[in-house]
């Protein structure tokens, strides 16, 4: 049986100042406890390990691409280094949020209690990451941070090139565009968004077309219809 997992870690984390990192965290655990209620009924689990690295594990890879995307476009909300101060990096974290892996494999255990995810699927997001995070440690240039993973070459072909045209498309959304699709993501109405924002619907509406929503859409269903 196929399980999805999800390894991811912040982009340019070192660059953040510590208030900025604390506030990052805080967040990024209450959107895990926020995923683990809404996919329950997969047994979702996710963790953040040591402030910058976060695992995910769901039994459904169906739902595997909305979370990911669900992580990645509310990593982009947070808009650090309002005072310009210059931090060189952080540009790169305002810009991506985070780089991450989408795997679909086996897992032989999943134990929330425990903190265990063990299995060839979480070996493969997790191999992807660190890979990725050493080639890129010393260069400023980051070219890709969404990336597949399988053992099915047909899939990985498939989906390899998927994943890397959503991330040019995430990675030009500004933090407002990206909190738009963030909240589309988990099936809210423009009009539930416009109220919880207390935006103008219109103004919704602008920025959900301007950051590629209806292409993001078409992705996610395409995904969801042919991952079971």
């Amino acid at each position: 049986m196929n399980y999805s997992t999800i390894s991811a870690d912040v982009i340019s984390y070192t660059s953040l100042l510590e208030e900025e990192k604390r506030e990052l965290e805080t967040g990024i655990k209450e959107l895990l406890s926020d995923l683990t209620n809404k996919y329950e009924k997969y047994s979702f689990y996710g963790r953040l390990v040591q402030g910058d690295y976060i695992e995910c594990a769901l039994k459904s890879p169906k739902y595997a691409l909305r979370i990911a995307l669900l992580l990645k476009t509310y990593i982009k909300t947070f808009e650090f280094n309002k005072k310009k101060e210059k931090r060189v990096r952080l540009k790169y974290f305002n810009e991506h949020g985070i780089r991450l892996a989408v795997a679909i494999a086996p897992l032989e255990k999943i134990d929330p209690k425990k903190g265990i995810i063990d299995g060839e699927a979480i070996y493969l997001s997790g191999r992807a990451i660190k890979n990725l995070s050493s080639s890129d440690k010393q260069k400023i240039v980051i070219k890709n941070t969404m990336f597949f993973c399988s053992h099915d070459k047909k899939l990985q072909e498939q989906f390899d090139t998927f994943f890397s045209l959503l991330d040019t498309i995430i990675a030009k959304c500004s933090a407002k565009q990206s909190e738009i699709i963030y909240y589309k993501l988990l099936d809210l109405s423009e009009k539930e968004i416009s109220e919880k924002l207390d935006k103008y619907q219109s103004t919704i509406s602008q920025h959900s077309t301007a950051a590629g929503w209806l292409s993001i859409e078409k992705a996610v269903i395409y995904f969801e219809n042919t991952i079971q």
